[in-house]
C-alpha cells in the first residue's frame, strides 16, 4: 500500500481539528497589510482580520504560497518515504498552484502529484477531505488522483455575502453590481464555476437567498457518503435556517468558519455551501 501525504494550503476552509485528524498538511498563504505579512491561520485569525480592517487604513491582499516553501514541504515528506497528492485552490485564482508546479520540478520527483481544484473555500476542503478518505481506504495514489479528478466538477457551490464592499475592494466583482444590489436589497449569490467566481442568481431577502441554496440540494442531489459543509462567518439570518434544515432532515455536514483568505473577500458577514452533487451542476 502507497505511503501517501496530503497537502493542501490555507484557502481550504475545514476545521483544523479535522485537518490534524485527517493527517492533511495545510501550507498557509500570506495576509499582507502593506508591509506586514501574515501567516493565513497560523498568526493571523478570521476575527482578527476584520478587527485589523476595520481599525487600518491600508485593505490587505493575499501572496501564494511560495515554490520554496512548496519544495521545502515536499522534500520532508519524500524523505520519509510518501508520494505526495498536493491539491491546492484555482489557478486562476492564485499562483499558488504554479509555485507548487515549480517546487516540483526544482526537486524532479515522479512521486509529487499535482492537482488544480479548480475551486477554493470548502471546496477545495472537500477534495483534500477526500483525497485523506480515499488514501485511508487503501486505494493508490492513481486511483485517488482519477477519482478527484473527475468529482472535482461535481462540487456544487452557493455563497451569499451580505456586503459586496470588499468583493469590489478586491477586484473579483465591479462596483456597478455591487451598488445595483445594495440599492435594491438584493442578496448575490456566487459560486465557482470554471475556477472562477460568478453570479448564480439575485434574491430579494434573506428568506429567498436559504431557499435558493437548499434547492441546488434537491436539483442535484448529494452524495451521503461525503459531507455538505456550512460555511459561516456572522451571517446568522442564512447560516441558521440551513442549519436547521439540515438536522431536521438528518443531512451529514460539517460546519465550519471561513479563513482569512476567503474572508478577505466576502467580509464579516457570508454564509456559503459546498458538496458533492449527484449530477454534475449546470
Amino acid at each position: 500500500m502507497d505511503k501517501i501525504k496530503i497537502i493542501t494550503d490555507s484557502s481550504a476552509d475545514l476545521p483544523k481539528e479535522l485537518f490534524d485528524e485527517l493527517d492533511i498538511e495545510v501550507l498557509p498563504l500570506l495576509i499582507n497589510f502593506g508591509e506586514e505579512s501574515y501567516r493565513d491561520g497560523v498568526e493571523i485569525s478570521i476575527d482578527q482580520l476584520f478587527t485589523k480592517i476595520e481599525k487600518g487604513d491600508v485593505f490587505p491582499n493575499t501572496s501564494q504560497v511560495t515554490p520554496n516553501r512548496f519544495e521545502e514541504s515536499y522534500r520532508r515528506y519524500l524523505e520519509e518515504g510518501y508520494k505526495i497528492i498536493s491539491i491546492h485552490l484555482s489557478s486562476k485564482m492564485s499562483g499558488t498552484y504554479n509555485s507548487a508546479c515549480l517546487a516540483k520540478k526544482m526537486i524532479e520527483s515522479d512521486d509529487i502529484h499535482i492537482i488544480d481544484s479548480q475551486t477554493v473555500t470548502s471546496g477545495l476542503g472537500l477534495l483534500a477531505y477526500r483525497a485523506a478518505i480515499l488514501r485511508n481506504q487503501g486505494k493508490s495514489v492513481n486511483e485517488i488522483i482519477s477519482d478527484l479528478e473527475e468529482k472535482k466538477s461535481y462540487i456544487c457551490s452557493s455563497l451569499c455575502f451580505e456586503s459586496l464592499d470588499n468583493l469590489v475592494r478586491g477586484g473579483r466583482i465591479t462596483k456597478t453590481i455591487s451598488v445595483v444590489t445594495g440599492v435594491l436589497g438584493i442578496k448575490l449569490l456566487l459560486e465557482v464555476k470554471d475556477g472562477l467566481m460568478s453570479v448564480k442568481d439575485k434574491v430579494r431577502g434573506s428568506k429567498k437567498a436559504v431557499r435558493r441554496i437548499l434547492k441546488d440540494i434537491d436539483k442535484y442531489g448529494y452524495l451521503e457518503d461525503m459531507p455538505i459543509i456550512l460555511l459561516n462567518v456572522n451571517n446568522e439570518d442564512v447560516y441558521n435556517p440551513i442549519k436547521k434544515n439540515f438536522d431536521e432532515k438528518n443531512i451529514n455536514y460539517i460546519p465550519t468558519k471561513v479563513g482569512c483568505t476567503v474572508g478577505i473577500h466576502s467580509g464579516n458577514n457570508a454564509t456559503g455551501v459546498f458538496f458533492f452533487a449527484k449530477k454534475k451542476p449546470n
